[in-house]
C-alpha cells in the first residue's frame, strides 16, 4: 500500500473456459490480498463465441493480434486508476498463463503464470519481468513445465520462483464445471485447495517483494 493509500495492481487473465464464476473467485482472492484487480474478458474479437476463442488462441500462438490490445488497454486502466500506485503485475491460468508470459516485460513488475502454455516459453527474453510460476505434476498438457520454463528463464538471468505440485494436474487453481469432479480428477483437471492456497501464497510473497523494489526505485 502506498503512502497515500493507493494499492499496487494485478491484471488477471482467465483460462480458455472463460468461466465467469471462476474469474470472479480468483479476482476476490487477489483483491482480498490488498491489490487492485482487473480481469478483462478475452473472448471479444469475433462475431460469436467460437470466433472469439479462435481469434484469442491465434494471438496466443503468434504473439500478435487483438488479444494484446485488450490486455494493454486493461493494463493502462489499472496503472492510471487513482486507487493504484501505477505499478502492475500480471497473472493468468492455462491460456491466461501463456499470455502472462508473453505480456510480462518491463511494463510489469512480475508475471505469475499458472500452468501456462509451452508454446509461449520461446517468448522469454532478457526483457521478461521476474516470474513466479506454478505447475501440476500430473498436468497432461504441460509436461515438465517447470523444467522447461526454468531453462529459458535461467538462460536470460530472469529472477524466478517456480514450483511443481505433486498429485495435481492442470487447472488445480481453477474451479471449473465442465464435467463432474470425478471426471476432472481422472483427467488431471481438478481443483485442489491445498495446492492452490500454497501457490497463491508464493505468488503474493513474490509480488510483495517486487512491488517493494519498484517503490524504492
Amino acid at each position: 500500500m502506498g503512502a497515500d493509500g493507493a494499492a499496487p495492481s494485478v491484471l488477471l487473465v482467465h483460462d480458455i473456459t472463460g468461466a465467469e464464476p471462476d474469474i470472479e473467485r480468483n479476482l476476490r482472492i487477489v483483491a482480498e490480498a490488498g491489490y487492485l484487480a482487473m480481469a478483462p474478458l478475452m473472448f471479444t474479437a469475433g462475431r460469436n463465441r467460437l470466433g472469439c476463442i479462435v481469434s484469442t488462441m491465434r494471438s496466443l500462438a503468434t504473439g500478435t493480434g487483438p488479444a494484446f490490445a485488450v490486455l494493454e488497454r486493461a493494463r493502462g486502466v489499472l496503472a492510471s486508476d487513482a486507487r493504484s500506485t501505477g505499478e502492475v503485475a500480471i497473472t493468468g491460468f492455462c491460456m491466461g498463463g501463456g499470455f502472462a508470459l508473453l505480456e510480462g516485460d518491463a511494463r510489469y513488475v512480475a508475471a505469475a503464470p499458472f500452468y501456462g502454455s509451452l508454446t509461449t516459453y520461446r517468448a522469454v527474453t532478457a526483457e521478461t519481468c521476474p516470474v513466479v510460476g506454478s505447475f501440476g505434476a500430473r498436468d497432461p498438457f504441460i509436461p515438465f513445465g517447470e523444467r522447461r520454463l526454468r531453462r529459458v528463464l535461467d538462460r536470460h538471468g530472469i529472477p524466478s520462483d517456480l514450483k511443481t505440485y505433486p498429485g495435481v494436474g492442470h487447472s488445480f487453481a481453477n474451479r471449473i464445471e465442465i464435467a463432474p469432479d470425478a471426471v476432472l480428477r481422472v483427467t488431471g483437471l481438478a481443483y485442489d485447495a491445498d495446492a492452490s492456497a500454497d501457490a497463491w501464497s508464493r505468488v503474493f510473497a513474490f509480488f510483495e517483494a517486487r512491488f517493494a523494489e519498484a517503490a524504492r526505485s
